[in-house]
């Protein structure tokens, strides 16, 4: 169970750090930058115990398709960037393909 706490901050970390992106506007402001930096070392270090128990293809469609989902949220919740059906549409079925492969795959270890 400790494995998926994990896996949760490493994808939250991952998150602030790719929205923090845009912040630094290149690297250029130096707290944002250094936000970025600090989310990124965080999310692989915990990205990194994670994969001590749940398997790297699992662990990364969960990592890839929550980090997708969430930052495309942050985008326009923040940043007023848009959503369109299609983004809506594709980002539905990218949630629906990580819950196809944590429930029903028997190659993934529960």
């Amino acid at each position: 169970m400790k494995s998926w706490l994990f896996l949760g901050i490493a994808i939250v970390a991952e998150v602030v750090a790719t929205s923090g992106l845009k912040a630094s506007e290149g690297f250029t402001r130096l707290g944002p930058s250094l936000l970025v930096i600090a989310g990124y070392a965080v999310a692989f270090y915990f990205l990194s115990i994670t994969l001590k128990e749940i398997p790297v293809g699992l662990a990364y469609a969960i990592w890839a398709g929550l980090g997708i989902v969430l930052v495309a949220f942050i985008g326009w919740l923040i940043y007023g960037q848009t959503l369109d059906a299609a983004s809506v549409i594709g980002m539905v079925l990218i949630i629906t393909g990580v819950a196809v492969i944590n429930l029903f795959s028997k190659s993934v270890a529960h």
